[in-house]
């Protein structure tokens, strides 16, 4: 069960980051002719996550009830539900299943409406994300400092890494003249306040780690740091390879038979290949202790 309960949480993580990275193309970054065209292109990839966040949001709920009492059979048990949905966890999950659904729900609207609403949808539910797990062991004033924080590293990452699938398509899309001149706007948009989401994603992360496992010279040697540092140098090399591509990639762009646009695709999906690593050691570390 606990290795349903990881995969099932790389699964959600990684299709809420898909749906928020996307939608903040759709509703914010494209420019106002475009959005539709954009929509369109990126309508397999979000409805996809839109229902893969919601059906690994209610699978993790029932695998909450195997975990907590130990036998698949309490599935058909209203007392044990009743229990998980009295936990904190449970709380803050049925709020989580809601947006999903909302999310879902949203498919119903139609044009700037519908893109708007999966946005809002999409950061509901990394709010939600934000009051589980190690983001939830400190109460009062402190916990609330720590849940903000956790929840402006989930939005910020999620610009960041779930923002690189719908990079790829646009530079399929930069490849067509007459959508060429809008793709490469969105694309520079993307860029331009992709530099502060990256900050702020590395800064929140930061705090999260030293909050959780306390100042990096005492971390003690443990399974738990040790997978700490391995997200964190995943992180590292993500963050290089962004810069290579943004200062050295993106310059050379008209130099005729460079090769330099495929450079970037294959650099990008290295990007984001790594960014699967993170979130997987997150979902790992989300069931170790840090002590």
């Amino acid at each position: 069960m606990t290795t349903l309960w990881i995969l099932l949480r790389l699964l959600h993580f990684v299709a809420v980051m898909a749906l928020t990275g996307s939608a903040f193309y759709t509703a914010l970054l494209a420019p106002a002719r475009y959005r539709q065209a954009l929509a369109a292109t990126l309508h397999p990839l979000m409805l996809f996550s839109s229902w893969l966040a919601l059906l690994s949001a209610l699978v993790m709920l029932a695998a909450q009830n195997v975990l907590m009492s130990g036998d698949w059979h309490n599935l058909s048990d209203t007392t044990v539900w009743l229990a998980v949905l009295n936990t904190r966890f449970g709380a803050v999950w049925q709020w989580e299943i809601g947006f999903a659904l909302g999310a879902v729900v949203a498919w119903q609207l139609t044009g700037r409406l519908r893109q708007q609403a999966l946005l809002v949808f999409a950061l509901l539910q990394l709010f939600c994300l934000a009051f589980t797990g190690h983001a939830a062991m400190h109460t009062g004033v402190s916990g609330l400092l720590q849940q903000s924080n956790h929840a402006l590293h989930l939005i910020t990452s999620s610009f960041w890494a779930g923002g690189l699938v719908p990079l790829l398509l646009l530079m399929q899309e930069a490849r067509q003249i007459e959508r060429r001149t809008d793709a490469i706007r969105t694309m520079m948009r993307f860029s331009r306040y992709g530099h502060l989401a990256v900050a702020l994603a590395l800064l929140t992360g930061l705090i999260n780690s030293m909050l959780i496992a306390g100042w990096p010279l005492t971390w003690r040697d443990n399974f738990y740091i040790r997978l700490l540092l391995w997200k964190v140098i995943l992180v590292a090399l993500m963050v290089l390879v962004a810069l290579f591509n943004r200062y050295w990639l993106v310059p050379r762009f008209r130099l005729a038979g460079s090769g330099t646009q495929q450079k970037f695709i294959r650099m990008t999906q290295l990007e984001l290949l790594l960014a699967c690593g993170v979130v997987g050691l997150v979902s790992v570390l989300a069931t170790l202790s840090p002590a």
